[in-house]
């Protein structure tokens, strides 16, 4: 296990002070110029236990290539906001692995950890799991995931590429998920509050009870962007879902989900991309859907407690819809006990791929407005996977948008 300080720079007189050392023989005292953060590179799993259970603010551990047995878990790893703990690869461009275990990597009421550029496979229960150690009242804070893989969990069950249960404040970015349980989901999230998911790709059957990514438990103020899921579970996005009433945060929450933004994300398969359960107030905008296999959205509500609100507040707007009509049953799957007509549609394009004429038979529980039916949005290469649209398309103000519109 190699050991090394790493200095901040700062610039004094415009110059910088890399450090100043001042030796007095009689006081053999030291003075430094700069805050210290410490680097440590480990190479096996014992250096890496180690090494995370010594971690102090600043503490940045850099893992290098190979295999490391999962079923690692470390409590209490906390950091500041100024000096985040940071497990990261040594090397970006290998990635060590975390093979195995029930839980690749277990973190328990952790705060300011960031984790990048790791693989996590083959766990038999959750690749990754994050939680806030059952302790309601204090939630897991400020965690950031970047470039992970998490891949091949499971199979069978309820099992996660990635379970977070009462964290708030954080960032998911450019990881990728794969294969997970069959009852399971690519992202599970659990009483969690102001995150982001973005630029993310989740990949797996779209013929399994399981999802992509859910969203539930009392969970709030939740943004997913810029993310693709090819058949990503039967139901790609599950905004809100059905939780024991022990395992809400807040406890006294009367909803599975609230404020949340789906945006500028494509949806390839699925039996249905979109679901709304039990949820008080949701947006689903400027996203790509492209041949859902039985229903494009579904509004239900699974949690039958008398102070619980019913489905409702949802907003489906500027979305590009491309379906089949032997494949979709119907566009929209509304349950009992909840509260369609709340539901608004907005400028969304409709393309009925098989047969254009019936890309406005839609059953929508409100009337749309300024909807567009019938015309080929003129993807580049929807067989191969490109759903940038054509420069000569028709379609406007729909659909994921480019850089530049989302700014």
């Amino acid at each position: 296990m190699k050991i090394e300080p790493e200095a901040q720079v700062f610039r004094v007189c415009g110059c910088p002070l890399l450090s100043v050392v001042l030796f007095f023989s009689c006081f053999e005292s030291r003075v430094y110029a700069w805050q210290e953060s410490l680097r440590v590179e480990v190479a096996d799993r014992r250096e890496l236990i180690t090494a995370v259970n010594e971690a102090e603010p600043g503490t940045r551990i850099l893992i290098a290539p190979g295999e490391y047995r999962g079923g690692l878990t470390f409590a209490g790893l906390r950091g500041t906001k100024e000096k985040p703990i940071v497990l990261q690869a040594r090397d970006s461009r290998q990635p060590p692995k975390i093979v195995a275990g029930t839980s690749g990597i277990h973190l328990r009421g952790p705060a300011y950890v960031e984790l990048r550029d790791l693989v996590l496979t083959g766990a038999t229960g959750n690749g990754l799991n994050i939680d806030d150690s059952g302790n309601t009242q204090k939630p897991t804070r400020n965690i950031v995931l970047h470039r992970l893989q998490v891949r091949d969990v499971g199979p069978k069950g309820n099992r996660d590429g990635i379970k977070l249960s009462g964290v708030d404040d954080f960032v998911i970015e450019d990881c990728q998920v794969e294969r997970w349980g069959d009852g399971g989901s690519a992202i599970d999230m659990v009483g969690c509050h102001k995150g982001k998911i973005k630029g993310c790709r989740f990949r797996y059957r779209g013929d399994i009870f399981g999802s992509g990514v859910q969203i539930k438990g009392g969970s709030a103020d939740i943004i997913v962007s810029r993310c693709r899921f090819e058949n990503a579970g039967g139901r790609a996005i599950n905004i809100g879902g059905s939780t024991g009433r022990d395992y809400f945060r807040p406890a006294n929450a009367t909803y599975e989900a609230k404020n949340i933004t789906i945006e500028d994300c494509t949806f390839i398969g699925s039996m249905s991309p979109i679901v709304f359960v039990g949820v008080d107030g949701a947006t689903v905008r400027y996203n790509t859907i492209y041949r859902p296999k039985r229903w494009v959205m579904r509004i239900l509500q699974e949690s039958q407690e008398p102070k619980f609100v019913p489905c409702r507040n949802g907003v489906f707007s500027n979305n590009i819809i491309a379906f089949r009509s032997d494949e979709v049953r119907t566009i929209i799957n509304v349950g009992g006990g909840t509260s369609p007509e709340t539901f608004r549609f907005a400028k969304n394009h409709w393309y009925c791929l098989d047969n254009p004429q019936r890309s406005n038979r839609l059953g929508l529980p409100t009337t749309e407005i300024k909807g567009s039916y019938g015309k080929n949005p003129s993807f580049r290469n929807a067989d191969h996977g490109d759903f940038r649209l054509r420069d000569q398309s028709s379609v406007r103000d729909a659909g994921v948008r480019t850089k530049r519109n989302r700014e």
